[in-house]
Formats: C-alpha cells, sequence, structure tokens
C-alpha cells in the first residue's frame, strides 16, 4: 500500500517498521512531527526530553540497552546534543541507534542555517540525506541496520524542505526485533581516559570499513546521459538538478560521510565538466577538491538560503546551455535564461550570472571560491612530516612503575561504589572523579558518556528493559556535575514517569579539577559568599517526593537506603553527603590492624583504598595514607581493624 507522507512522517513509518523501541526528542520545527506520529504507534516508547541532550542520552542508554532507539532534533538542537554524541562514537551502541538532525536552510524557523553534516564529519560517524519521503523511510530502516552493522549511531540528515514536503511512500509491516542482551562492558561503555585512548582506534578503523562500504553501497549511484556535464549532488538538490538539468550525467549520493572518493575520481574523470550542487556549506566540494579532482561549486551555486530547480537552472545552468542548452529545463531555462534563450544562440550569451544575482539569494560570500582553491592547492603540498619527539631528559613512561588510577584514600565516594557493586546494580555514571568507580577493585559502573549523561542513561536503560530491570539501576552523579548538567535529566525522569534512583555524591566542591566553588558551595570564584543552591531543595521541587540524606561512610545506612530506593515505585533521589577527604585538613585518627584477628582473607582489599596492602598473608594499613574514614573497619569480616589508640595493639 502507498500513503502520501511528508518527510518526518514516512522517518517515523520508517523506524517503526524497523522495530525502533525507544524515541525521544525536544520539539523544534522542522523536526518535531518525528516524535509526535511515533508516539501514535504502541510498540514505541516516545517521549519530550527537556532538552536535545537529554533526549539523546535516553537514546543511547535505550540503545546499549539492547533496544533499537531514535533521537529526534533541528540543526541546532544537535549543539545541545554535541557532548554526548561526540563519545558516543566512541562508545558505539548495542542495538541500532540513529540521530535525526533536521537543518533548516533558509532560516524558515531558526537562528542560523548551520549544516550538521560536519557534525558527522567531526564524531566520524554515517551521514545518510534522502532526497524524498520514500527515501526518507528507507534510509530509516537502512540507519538502523548500518548502526548495529558497525557499531555506530548514524545521523539522518533532512532538511525543511524533505521534512515537510508530501511524496509517495510505500508502507510495510513492522519487523519485531528482538531486545538484545545488556552486558556489562566497561571497557566500551564508561569512556575513562584509558578506556577512550582504545575506543578512539576503533572509531578510526570503522571509518576505514565505512569509507569501502560508501564504494559499493546502492546509497551511492550514477544516473548516466550526457558526458559533457555531470553533477555530483545529494539530498534535496538532487531534486532540484534532476528538474533543471535533465540531460546531464548526476553522481547522486546518499551517504554524505564518509563519501566514496574512487566513485567521485571515476565519475568526474568520465564528464568533460563536474559540478558540485549542494545546499549550504561546500561539504562536498571540499573534500572533492581536496582530492585535487575539477569540480565547480560555490563558484555558481549560493552558500546561503534554500536553492530550487530555479537557482539550479540559472547558475550551473547558465554555464551548462553555454555547451550543451538541450541538457537544460528548456521550461525553467525560458524563466532563468531568458536573454539566452531569446537570442537563440545560448554561447553568445554565456555570460554566468553571479552567485548574488540568482533568484531567492539574498547575500552571498565572496570567499568561496578562494577558499575552495586554497583546499585544492593545500591538497598538492602533501602530508608534512609529523614534529620529531622532544628529548626532555625525564625518564621515559615505559621506566616508571604503573599505578593504578585510584580515589584518594578516605574519598567518600568509595563506601557507596562499594554497596553499589555488593548489591549486583547496574550504575549509570557520570564525568568526575568518581568515575575511578568503574575501575578495579570497585568495577562499579557500567556507562560514562558525558557531563550529566547518567539520568538520560539510566532512564533509557529502563525505558528498553522495563520496569523490574529499572530496579536494578541506578544513576549517580557530582553534586557540581548535578547542577552542570544533571537537573534536566532528573527532571526527564520525573516528567516520564521513571522508577529510578539517582545517587547524587555531594562531597561540597568541585573536587576533579582542583575544587573550585559552584553554586552549591556558597562561595563566587572571588569566594565571596554566595546563594548556596540547596540540592534536596532542588530536588524536590523538580518533582521528586522520595529523597533521603545519608553519610557517605556510614556503609549500613548507604545500602539500606539504596535498597529502599531501588525497591520503591517512581523516581527517587539518595544524596550521599561527605566533604572531598581532601578539604578536610584535620586527619582523623587513623586505623591499625590488630595481626591476631586478621584472617587473611583480603576482603578489606576490595575497597581499593591506597592504605591498604597486604604483606606477609595479612592486612597492613600504611599510617601515613590512611585519612581515618573508618570503611575498612566496617567491612572486615574478623573486626581486626581497629582505630589506634582504642586498645592496645
Amino acid at each position: 500500500m502507498r500513503e502520501l507522507l511528508i518527510g518526518n512522517h514516512a522517518l517515523a513509518r520508517g523506524a517503526w517498521e524497523a522495530g525502533v523501541r525507544v524515541a525521544a526528542a525536544y520539539p523544534g520545527t522542522p523536526s518535531t512531527e518525528i516524535i509526535e506520529a511515533l508516539a501514535r504507534y504502541p510498540e514505541v516508547y516516545a517521549e519530550w526530553a527537556p532538552n536535545e541532550k537529554v533526549a539523546l542520552e535516553v537514546a543511547i542508554g535505550a540503545a546499549i540497552g539492547g533496544a533499537r532507539s531514535l533521537a529526534a532534533m533541528k540543526h541546532v538542537g544537535v549543539n545541545v546534543a554535541a557532548d554526548p554524541l561526540m563519545t558516543l562514537a566512541y562508545t558505539g551502541v548495542n542495538a541500532g541507534l540513529v540521530l535525526v538532525s533536521a537543518d533548516d536552510p533558509g532560516l524558515f524557523s531558526s537562528q542560523n542555517e548551520q549544516d550538521n553534516r560536519f557534525y558527522a564529519r567531526l564524531a566520524q560517524i554515517p551521514c545518510l540525506e534522502p532526497a524524498d519521503s520514500q527515501e526518507v523511510k528507507d534510509m530509516t530502516m537502512l540507519a538502523f541496520s548500518l548502526s548495529e552493522e558497525f557499531d555506530t549511531p548514524v545521523m539522518l540528515r533532512l532538511t525543511t524542505r524533505i521534512a515537510h514536503s508530501y511524496s509517495l511512500v510505500e508502507l510495510g509491516q513492522r519487523r519485531e526485533v528482538p531486545l538484545k542482551d545488556y552486558v556489562k562492558q566497561p571497557a566500551k561503555y564508561v569512556m575513562l581516559p584509558a578506556f577512550g585512548k582504545v575506543r578512539h582506534r576503533v572509531v578510526e578503523e570503522r571509518r576505514l570499513k565505512l569509507a569501502a562500504y560508501a564504494e559499493t553501497t546502492p546509497l551511492n549511484r550514477v544516473e548516466w546521459a550526457d558526458r559533457r556535464a555531470g553533477v555530483i549532488t545529494a539530498g534535496i538538490s538532487y531534486q532540484y538538478v534532476k528538474e533543471a538539468l535533465p540531460g546531464v550525467s548526476i553522481l547522486k549520493l546518499g551517504l554524505t560521510y564518509p563519501f566514496p572518493e574512487k566513485l567521485i575520481r571515476d565519475f568526474v574523470r568520465a564528464v568533460e565538466t563536474c559540478y558540485v550542487v549542494e545546499e549550504l556549506e561546500p561539504f562536498l566540494e571540499d573534500q572533492i577538491r581536496a582530492l585535487g579532482l575539477p569540480v565547480t561549486g560555490k563558484e555558481l551555486v549560493p552558500r546561503v538560503d534554500e536553492l530550487s530547480s530555479l537557482i539550479v537552472a540559472r547558475t550551473v545552468g547558465a554555464r551548462v546551455a553555454a555547451v550543451a542548452p538541450e541538457l537544460v529545463c528548456p521550461d525553467l531555462a525560458a524563466v532563468a535564461l531568458p536573454a539566452m534563450t531569446a537570442a537563440g544562440n545560448p554561447a553568445a550569451g554565456s555570460t554566468v550570472l553571479a552567485p548574488g544575482e540568482a533568484e531567492g539569494v539574498r547575500e552571498q560570500g565572496t570567499a568561496t571560491a578562494a577558499a575552495g582553491e586554497e583546499v585544492a592547492a593545500a591538497s598538492g603540498q602533501g602530508g608534512a612530516a609529523a614534529p620529531a619527539a622532544t628529548l626532555t631528559g625525564f625518564p621515559a613512561a615505559a621506566d616508571l612503575p604503573g599505578r593504578p588510577p585510584l580515589m584518594c584514600p578516605g574519598c567518600p565516594h568509595r563506601g557507596v561504589f562499594y554497596v553499589l557493586k555488593k548489591l549486583g546494580l547496574v550504575v549509570a555514571g557520570d564525568i568526575g572523579c568518581y568515575t575511578l568507580g568503574a575501575t578495579p577493585p570497585l568495577q562499579a559502573m557500567d556507562t560514562c558518556i558525558c557531563m550529566g549523561a547518567s539520568l538520560g542513561v539510566a532512564m533509557g536503560l529502563e525505558k528498553a528493559r522495563g520496569p523490574e530491570f529499572a530496579r536494578r539501576v541506578v544513576a549517580v552523579i557530582g553534586d557540581s556535575t548535578f547542577l552542570h548538567s544533571g537537573m534536566t535529566g532528573l527532571l526527564d525522569m520525573v516528567y516520564n514517569g521513571s522508577n529510578g534512583t539517582l545517587i547524587i555524591l555531594d562531597n561540597g566542591t568541585t573536587a576533579m579539577t582542583g575544587h573550585q566553588d559552584h553554586p552549591g558551595t556558597g562561595y563566587t570564584a572571588a569566594q565571596r559568599p554566595a546563594p548556596k543552591a540547596d540540592l534536596k531543595q532542588i530536588a524536590r521541587a523538580l518533582g521528586v517526593q522520595r529523597v533521603q540524606v545519608v553519610d557517605s561512610y556510614d556503609l549500613e545506612a548507604v545500602e539500606k537506603a539504596i535498597r529502599e530506593e531501588t525497591a520503591a515505585a517512581g523516581p527517587s533521589v539518595i544524596i550521599a553527603r561527605r566533604p572531598c577527604a581532601l578539604l578536610n585538613k584535620e586527619k582523623e585518627a587513623v586505623y591499625i590492624v590488630d595481626k591476631g584477628n586478621c584472617l587473611g582473607c583480603r576482603y578489606c582489599l576490595e575497597l581499593g583504598c591506597p592504605a591498604l596492602s597486604f604483606k606477609e598473608q595479612q592486612a597492613v594499613i600504611d599510617p601515613v595514607q590512611c585519612n581515618g574514614c573508618g570503611l575498612c573497619t566496617q567491612i572486615c569480616p574478623g573486626e581486626a581493624i581497629r582505630k589506634a589508640g582504642e586498645e592496645d595493639e
């Protein structure tokens, strides 16, 4: 059955047919209708998130949780979501994840005209550009498959003209894609620097595989016609070229990043003159010029505003008509090139219109051609040699003993992660020194994407795998990070009916960067007194009914609170509070080991405290490093650890 659909509804239909389970978005023209349409499918959990960043984080959590997911936003929304996007490119996905970027050439309802294909290139993820509603649906379905095949998010880029134009779409049935298993993989989903370095190499390997795929995929196809003129184009520009220049050969790119170098080289060499027609930035043109290939693009085609068939006829069409007038649509030529057609001798009137003379072009930059020439010139210079390594006189890193990253002695976060590991919970983590809760021996963190992402990821895991799984999921975030970008995630949990639990690790400072103040410390950067944000009141103001405050050093209280809140219905918050150990200059009494009671079980080492070690099958506490937090004595099964001075050793 065929139906007339706008691109946004075709996208929703394609996502539904592809088996999407979770979709999130923040409304923004021209993308808004996507989530509205998906919300009408009962098989899909669809939500409005407080912003695009949270929407993408929810989709990330769902994909990691094994459900195909989608996040939709307008082009400027990707700016808001760029933080998780850049790291998502590193982690990859479990189930397929599609990011829809609806760009707005012509600024019909936007504050700028940015070209988001550059985001795909920046993140090194595939970018698909459909040219009508049928392609929107088909590419949406393919995007999920590509995402899973290459373990990457996929950007599907629409423009306003595609998103809001009707064309016929062949409808299909929904494919029920089974929920993939959730497997804890901190090396893949917790982007500590050590893991991130490894994943960056994976991204590079994936880019090369995608580039090879781009050479053979039917997404990129050549439509041969007259070879005196050829056009490389994509998206809606393809439709304009087909209408304005029906006689030229066309290389239509559906996958615009990475693009097919060999296919492009072969095409350019096979036509006498090659043009690049694309809206907004010379995204394709610059890359083609960097290959050293002679193409004409932004010298003729406007760099601002929407294109149209008439603009293509007036710009590229004028140049083509000078050589082969029969390749240009006669009806459009009569309007776009009246002087040439009236003279009956196109060659005699072959003056090419300046870009700013094209209809609908309000303003045209003058540096485009120069910039393109610079790119072409640079491409012929070859790569510069890498600078030689500098001799510093310091020993090489390989000569130094290994020092695994660990939390500081007395860190108040240690006990919380110890309990989380003990309870076997799934932990969506965040950015801060507490991210070290992912490292041995604690190993209590499952994901870490970016600042403030823990809540959205936890929400996505819950929506992917259901309320029972949600009782095993907690999000953890520091006080500073919560105020940075965690509040919107908590609002999303409340607004969209989460049963999740958030633990705010409140140590009263921005510890990781050197104890800077934040709105919750009561002081400004100049150390002037300031209003102190109250985390408990903020949580309640955001709609959380269940809020507990516990002492991070009291393991029994921490465990009790976590058990209660993960079992409770509705969203809840636990504020685990203790000042950063490095802020307390007055050292508590250190702990010692009663050798007569030490069982040699090594259980105390599970805390990962640098002050604890083993010697001759017994625990030893370094009195210099011991901070006196007392966590070790709370978990020692032999009651062998006590405060120094309490009684004789």
